[in-house]
């Protein structure tokens, strides 16, 4: 079993920036592979961001590229979101969620997810 919980969400304006924590527990925490998602009230849950067990590998939805920036210190057993640029549309609660070693844009291939914290945009 693998426990998530998110932290670090919050009301901020366009343009400002956000870290979003997701501090993990449980089994060995460098074998996984961590991605975030978000929800925006009225839509489905999307990918946002994934990075694989090592950290040498990332990727990101097109909405945020340039924007945010995934990364993790397996020491800590935490993986971060950067969001840098804030819009609105960012506007959303992120979760973040675990599977074995390599990361993936799909949700329904993790296993763990935390409870997610709300990030809001607004001026």
């Amino acid at each position: 079993q693998v426990q998530l919980v998110e932290s670090g969400g919050g009301l901020v304006q366009p343009g400002d920036s956000l870290r979003l924590s997701c501090a993990a527990s449980g089994r060995t925490f460098s074998d996984y592979a961590m991605g975030w998602f978000r929800q925006a009230p009225g839509k489905q849950r999307e990918f946002v961001a994934t990075i694989n067990w090592s950290g040498g590998n990332t990727d990101y939805a097109d909405s945020v590229k340039g924007r945010f920036t995934i990364s993790r210190v397996n020491a800590k057993k935490t993986v971060y979101l950067q969001m840098n640029g804030l819009k609105p549309e960012d506007t959303a609660l992120y979760y973040c969620a675990a599977r074995l070693y390599v990361g993936s844009y799909f949700q329904t291939e993790y296993d763990y997810w935390g409870q997610g914290t709300q990030v809001t945009v607004s001026s």
